[in-house]
Order: structure tokens, then sequence, then C-alpha cells
């Protein structure tokens, strides 16, 4: 099968078109055909080599951990799952990646596809929207009536976690650029700060929960709009000053995403019923140049909800 892989770590230029063979199904996995994949930064921050000492793989590496398309082949042991079912995925993390013609995945990380969800927007959700959901609500605790902070509201975590938030009843506070204001207030953002001309730090307390994306000096500042003794920081860019987190008693955790099928399908539900959309920003074509642009713009941090990738465009 056609796949996009590197070969070695380094830039944008690693990614090349090559043949790949996959392994063996096995009993308790689906083969899917794949009709839509997405772009994240762990993606070109693999790419680059950041994370091989988590990830100690040969190469051919395909990155890429959304899948979205239809099922070709089920294992022995498969019995929920049926060829021809349109399913989404965030498989497990390894060297065979979503950046192919065709993907496995364990059947307990599958999720259905609602009608009304293209294949394009279920591939939009799986890592980011699991992202959100597990610092919300596993780690967050985020409850009925809190003031959440979000930050970069108009990324693709944050899109998601804005309509999660205002959905779990909570009191929705984002910052973002001027021009995405309306979009995140059409999610359901109850307040959104211009990060250019406002300082959150300067107008914001009594902070419940804040999720953290984007680390330095915007997750210092945070500390400050946080509830004392029961405000929580939920990042997913790591807890770079835990002595602070202490004095203020404030819990400050890291975290990394787990799988998982049965949250993957609760999301599938809400976008069922219209209450959680997918926000695209930019489509691109499965091709090595597509995936090239793609992590061009994943890079610049100002891409508007997820690049996705169409596998028949």
């Amino acid at each position: 099968m056609k796949a996009v892989v590197i070969n070695q770590y380094g830039s944008k230029d690693e990614l090349t078109e090559q043949e790949v063979t996959l392994p063996e199904l096995k009993a308790n996995q689906v083969l899917m055909k794949e009709k839509a994949t997405s772009i994240n930064p762990i993606d070109w921050k693999l790419r680059e080599g950041y994370l091989k000492q988590m990830f100690d793989w040969e190469f051919p590496i395909i990155l890429g951990w959304d899948v979205a398309g239809v099922i070709t082949e089920v294992g022995s042991q498969v019995t929920d799952w049926h060829v021809g079912d349109r399913v989404f995925a965030r498989p497990e993390t390894t060297r065979f990646g979503t950046y192919a013609e065709e993907t496995i995945v364990d059947e307990n990380l599958l999720a259905k596809i609602p009608e009304s969800v293209s294949f394009e927007e279920a591939a939009a959700v799986p890592l980011a929207g699991l992202t959100a959901w597990q610092a919300l609500f596993d780690h967050g605790k985020l409850q009925k009536g809190e003031k959440v902070l979000i930050h970069a509201g108009a990324g693709g975590v944050g899109t998601y976690a804005i309509q999660f938030a205002k959905e779990a009843g909570a009191y929705v506070i984002t910052t973002a650029s001027e021009k995405n204001h309306e979009l995140l207030k059409k999610l359901g953002a109850d307040e959104v700060i211009d990060y250019h001309t406002t300082d959150f730090a300067e107008v914001l307390t009594d902070i419940d929960l804040v999720f953290d994306t984007m680390g330095g000096d915007v997750q210092k500042s945070s500390f400050s709009v946080l509830k004392p003794t029961t405000g929580r920081l939920i990042s997913i860019v790591g807890i770079a000053d835990e002595d602070l987190a202490k004095e203020k008693g404030i819990k400050a955790e890291s975290i990394w995403l787990q799988t998982n099928g049965k949250q993957l399908q609760e999301i599938a539900d809400l976008m069922a019923s219209g209450k959680v959309i997918s926000v695209i920003g930019e489509v691109f074509p499965f091709s090595r140049q597509g995936i090239y642009d793609a992590h061009a713009l994943s890079e610049t941090h100002h891409a508007v909800g997820k690049i996705v990738i169409n596998m028949d465009k």
C-alpha cells in the first residue's frame, strides 16, 4: 500500500511516499481502508526526533494517529464490528501510523461514525477530541457551574474543549486572536479574551480549572487566576514550575493521551445530536506534497481548528 513515511528524523523534507506492508492482522484487530486522517503537533514533533526516546522505532515510520474510514477485514475474535462499517479511531501509537491507504486498529479503540458526520469531520476528532475530553473530565474533574479557562481556543484541541465544557454546564472562558472570537462564541465560549491586547491574568480571578495547551509564561500566569486550594491546572505540555503550584496549593498535572474507544463513542454521540462539531481549517490531499503542506501549516501554530487529509482528493 502507499504511505507517506520518514526514513530518518528531520525536517519536512524527510517526508517521502513509498510502498509499505502492514503487519499481520491480529485476532482482536480490524483492517481499515482510510478515507481521511488529520494532522496533530505530535506528528511533526516525532518527525523531528523529539520523541525518539519515548518511541524507539525502526524506520520507515508512518506518522499520523487519527483515522476515519471503512472496515475491510476483521480479526478472528472480532464480533462487534463488521466489514463495511464506517468507523473512526485514535489507534495505538506504533510506527504504522495513519498517513497510509490502510491501517490496523484494535477493536476496542473503534467508534461508529454517525450518519450525519463526514469522514473528514470524524478524522478530525480522535487525538484532539480525546485530549480535550480527558483533560477536562478525567483529570480536571470539571463540574457544572464551574469556571474553566481554555487557552488557545481556536486550535484543534481548544475548539473541542470549548464545546465539551459548555455541554457539561461550565462557564467557559478562552483566549484567542480577535478574528476568531465570533467562531468561539458560536462554539459556546462565554468570554473570549484577545491575548494580543489583554493580559488574561489581569482580568480573571477565581477560575476553577485552567486547561493549558501553551506552557511557558502563559502557564506561569495561569496559576495566579486559579482559586487557591481548589483550583486545578491541567497541561498537555508539562509543568514547568511544580513548586509554584505547591506554594499556591493548586493541583497541577501534566497529561498524556490515553487511547479510548468508549470515550470516542461518547463524542460521536454528541456529534450525532448536533451538540459538537468539528472545526476544519484546511483540507489537503493524501500525497507527499499534501502532508508536507499540512505540516508546514501546523508548525505555524496559527491554524484554526483541525488540519485534515482527504485520502480521495
